[in-house]
């Protein structure tokens, strides 16, 4: 794997440890609200379905971490990979339309790297 594929993948990988914090830690905290442009009461009521989905983007970046680490982990990368190109599809069609900015599309990136460079 070349190092712009490897480089491009942590960078997915980093995104996703970062929603994990985000969303699990800071949701409803002043800067949390402010990222996200939420109002408090929304914030206080959505934060355990907040939580449970930034449990979901921490397995997302650990699967990708075993696909980068493990030998023969391309099949891995390719699985996680079109995992959150699909959800953040799904997301800029029902929820944002920049969650296919921040996060399917730099998962589109590093898979046609990987796809390229294999």
């Amino acid at each position: 794997m070349s190092i712009l594929t490897t480089v491009a993948i942590s960078i997915v990988i980093l995104l996703h440890v970062l929603f994990l914090i985000l969303e699990m830690f800071l949701w409803d905290t002043p800067f949390g609200r402010k990222t996200l442009g939420l109002k408090e009461g929304y914030a206080r009521q959505s934060a355990p379905l907040a939580a449970n989905q930034g449990l979901y983007n921490g397995f997302l970046a650990a699967g990708l971490l075993w696909g980068l680490i493990s030998t023969g982990g391309f099949d891995a990368l390719v699985f996680f990979l079109s995992c959150i190109i699909i959800a953040g599809i799904y997301g800029a069609i029902t929820a944002q339309r920049s969650i296919l900015f921040l996060q399917a599309l730099p998962a589109a990136i590093a898979i046609t790297l990987l796809f390229l460079n294999n």
